[in-house]
């Protein structure tokens, strides 16, 4: 089997011909600039969502109230991730162990069929 040559990359076909015309345009060694990083007109869609425990220091996870954790599950019956629900990581570890109780005293149910 022939070697192949590790550092040759795709613009390697003559010897530096366009390397201070690259440099010029942004090029960093083999990659290719990243046109959209200042484009003044793009922003984040939506907001940055607040956990709600956080922002309301009186709401409290409890597995006994299957209403407030109907929230934190979606229609297959599966708990919805932090970064739909808004809750910071700390919280979120709650709201999951919350949900697990309340499943295991059949407050809510592990499953739905469809």
């Amino acid at each position: 089997m022939s070697q192949r040559n590790i550092d040759a990359g795709p613009r390697s076909t003559s010897a530096g011909r366009d390397s201070g015309r690259d440099r010029d345009m942004g090029y960093d060694d083999d990659r290719t600039p990243d046109l959209n990083s200042d484009a003044p007109g793009r922003r984040r869609l939506g907001r940055k969502r607040v956990c709600r425990f956080c922002a309301d220091k009186a709401a409290v996870i409890d597995y006994k109230d299957p209403q407030a954790l109907k929230y934190f599950v979606s229609e297959r019956g599966k708990v919805v991730p932090r970064r739909i629900s808004g809750n910071c990581a700390r919280h979120q570890r709650k709201v999951t162990l919350a949900v697990k109780r309340a499943r295991n005293i059949a407050l809510l149910p592990f499953t739905t069929g469809a």
